[in-house]
């Protein structure tokens, strides 16, 4: 009778640009949580990055994922892995379709449980509620510019288009969405994404 196989699993690390090595205590803890599980550590992963900004190495555990090279993938801490809430929903949607499980060790979630995909539908709702706060902001600040062009004089009516998209623009970049995201969202050029989130700047 053949043993049952390992799981295949992955550790990921991520440290912002501001934190002092800290990948090094999250991978020993990755460690000795797959073994205790008795899984095989098949790649470990770390990333230096900012909360926003695009993670190619985590982009490229999810494409080992999507090949079947891996069966879990483990982190420290949940905002380790998610650049934001919609993009955390997104990505542990697509590992459960994959039947990739995936576990936050210091949150104590393991998605792979019942009760990890009770809170896996959770995140969903809260996903949802970002969104349509996201919405409601959009259309908080059209309705302010509006406003403002009444009292100094401008002329009142729907926004130019390319006004819209500027709002829109920003409201996903705050959201935590990268600029090729967005690009990609809106139809924009990334150069186009990049003008109109660059800071405006104040005449001398």
């Amino acid at each position: 009778m053949n043993p049952t196989p390992k799981v295949r699993c992955a550790l990921y690390a991520r440290q912002s640009t501001a934190e002092q090595q800290s990948i090094p205590a999250q991978l020993e803890a990755l460690r000795e949580y797959a073994t205790r599980r008795g899984w095989a550590v098949v790649d470990e992963v770390a990333d230096i990055r900012s909360g926003a900004t695009r993670r190619p190495k985590r982009d490229a555990l999810m494409a080992a994922a999507r090949a079947r090279q891996l069966d879990a993938i483990i982190v420290l801490k949940l905002d380790r892995w998610g650049r934001s809430l919609r993009d955390l929903v997104t990505s542990l949607d697509e590992l459960a379709e994959l039947n990739v499980a995936f576990v936050s060790v210091g949150d104590s979630i393991d998605l792979s449980t019942a009760a990890g995909r009770a809170l896996a539908g959770m995140l969903s709702v809260f996903a949802s509620f970002e969104r349509d706060l996201i919405i409601e902001r959009t259309r908080f600040g059209i309705a302010h510019a509006r406003r403002h062009g009444t009292r100094s004089g401008k002329p009142i009516g729907r926004p130019s288009v390319a006004a819209l998209r500027a709002i829109e623009v920003r409201a996903l970049s705050t959201a935590g969405h990268t600029i090729k995201e967005i690009a990609t969202k809106t139809g924009l050029s990334y150069g186009s994404v990049q003008r109109l989130l660059a800071p405006v700047r104040k005449p001398k």
